[in-house]
Parts: C-alpha cells; structure tokens; sequence
C-alpha cells in the first residue's frame, strides 16, 4: 500500500470511522531534468533571499501572508493545526446526492479511504454498503494543504474513494466561449449521431500512451547511441483548413466501419495527429554522457598545454 498522505476520520452523523487516505493515481509521465547543455551538468533551483541575496536553508523557510507589498504576516503550521475547524481532523459528510447531479468539472484529485485500525472495520463497511445500496453518494468538507475543501465519497471495488472537489466559484463559466449561432440540417446531425454510433465502445481499458511509449524508444536509443526512431507515417492536415463537413461525416463513418471491420467488430481505431518531420538529417547520437567526458577530457588537455607554454615562457 502507498505511503499515508492524511490521517483522520470520516464523520459520519455521530458515527466516527478512523481512516487513512492514500493516492488512487500513479503519474508514469517522464521527467526531464534542466542541464546545461555545454557539459551536461544538472541547473540547480535555489532559494535566495530577497533581503540579504543569501542562500536560505530549507529549515529556515516558512510560511507569510502579503498584507502590503511590504508587509508580510508571519503564519506557523503549528498555527494553522490548531485553527479551530471541524474538518481539520475529519472528514465531515454534509449530505448525500445523486451520482448525476454532480458536474465532473468540478471533480479533481481522486485518493483511497483505508481503514486505520480493526476498529475502524465495521463503520467502515457500513458507510460503504449504505453507499451502494442508496445509490448516492456522499459530500464532505475537509480541510487540507491549508485550506477547507469540498470532496465527493462513492464506492469503488469494495473501497471508498474520496474525490477531491472544486468549490462551485472556481469553475469558469464558459459564456463567452460559445460560438454564434451556425446553421446545420439535420442530415448533417445524424450522420455525425451515427458516427458517435459507429466509434461507440464499452471498454477503453485498451487505450495506452503511446506518447511515452515513443519517448521510452528515443531516450533508449539516444542511450545506446543508436539510429533515432523513425517517425509515424501519417496524413497531413492543414490547421484551420475549410472542409466540407458532410464529405468528411461521410468519410469518417466509412473509415470506423472499415476499422471495426478489420478488427472483427472490435475496438475501433482512433487516429492521433502526427507531428511534423524535422527535416535535421539523421546521424548516430552518442551518449550525453560521453559528450560531456569527451568535452571535459579535452578541456583539461587544453588547460595542460596552456600551463606548460607559460612555464616555457617564464624559463626563457
């Protein structure tokens, strides 16, 4: 099991269950570190203060509130642990809606709730089967990383998953965004109901990040110094090209049968856009490494030459 990220309770009316959140997410995304690109050397981040230019150790660091630009208020977590609230603790269940009555814009961070401690088993369990048999779900106030949220409890796989909400004045209203009325028949509105039809599936457990899939592929094989993958074949598209919409409704439609054909009635195939080839000419790639030891050795060998010119100089 992950390592703990909170410890509390559930509030539950006068039932209390003791529990302990862990993520629910794993990230696999491939991290870059920043170098410098002369030697290959790691560019460190380094906390200066803007008083004294001085570098400020992290335990020296804390937490101030602008009151003024030069006006700061400082704030302890010692401070902030015994703010009198009744989520910082617990995590308050304040009422219990329909699953479809919530936005999923509003939805963020998702965690697992585990028991903490035999003791919590049995109110643990009772929340979830009363979960599961009204078929709502629950809405809690907590407090975390300094502020009171919102979040969302439903059941999943026998567990109770805790999602992290967005109070409803953090969501944008998208008034603005709305295009101006355009004109469509309804010939065009079905073929496009048709295709949805068409690329409809009941499981996208099989979708991967090829992304990172291709990323894995070039870092291994600037690794080993080997010839850089070849990139994807693909069509061309012209950004912002005008198009005619039913040709390409019909289009698509006859393409994701054709898919599903060649698939056996199975998945359809959606097609990512390609990036465009780099016209850079393609040559073996020797480790970053290397570079840099190739780069320093000669620096030295330059360094040497410089000092025994100058020593000859200096005896003549």
């Amino acid at each position: 099991m992950p390592r703990p990220l909170w410890t509390g309770a559930i509030s539950f009316g006068l039932v209390s269950i003791p529990i302990k959140i862990v993520s629910a997410t794993e990230d696999h995304s491939i991290r870059f570190h920043q170098v410098h690109l002369e030697d290959m050397g790691r560019v460190r981040t380094r906390k200066i203060c803007s008083i004294d230019d001085e570098v400020v150790p992290q335990e020296e660091i804390g937490k101030g509130y602008e009151i003024t630009k030069d006006d700061l208020v400082p704030v302890t977590d010692e401070e902030l642990d015994e703010m009198p609230l009744p989520t910082a603790k617990a995590i308050e269940i304040v009422a219990f809606v329909d699953a479809d009555s919530i936005d999923p814009i509003r939805i963020s961070d998702s965690y697992f709730l585990a028991i903490d401690g035999q003791v919590a088993a049995k109110p643990y369990t009772l929340l979830r089967k009363a979960l599961e048999r009204s078929d709502k779900v629950a809405v809690a106030k907590f407090a975390w990383h300094n502020r009171e949220r919102l979040g969302l409890l439903r059941v999943r796989d026998d567990a109770i998953v805790l999602h992290a909400m967005r109070w409803p004045d953090e969501i944008r209203s998208p008034e603005s965004l709305k295009p101006k009325d355009v004109d469509l028949d309804d010939e065009e509105i079905e073929r496009a109901v048709q295709l949805t039809d068409t690329m409809a599936l009941d499981d996208i457990s099989g979708f991967r990040d090829e992304y990172r899939d291709a990323l894995e592929e070039l870092i291994e094989a600037k690794a080993e110094g080997t010839e850089l993958p070849e990139p994807a074949e693909g069509e061309e598209r012209e950004a912002g090209k005008v198009v005619d919409l039913m040709a390409a409704l019909n289009a698509s439609v006859k393409a994701a049968r054709e898919s599903r054909g060649k698939h056996g009635g199975q998945d359809a195939t959606v097609h990512t856009m390609q990036p465009r080839k780099k016209t850079t000419p393609k040559k073996k790639t020797a480790p970053a490494r290397k570079n840099a030891e190739k780069k320093t050795a000669s620096g030295k060998k330059r360094t040497a030459k410089k000092t025994a010119a100058a020593r000859k100089r200096s005896a003549s």
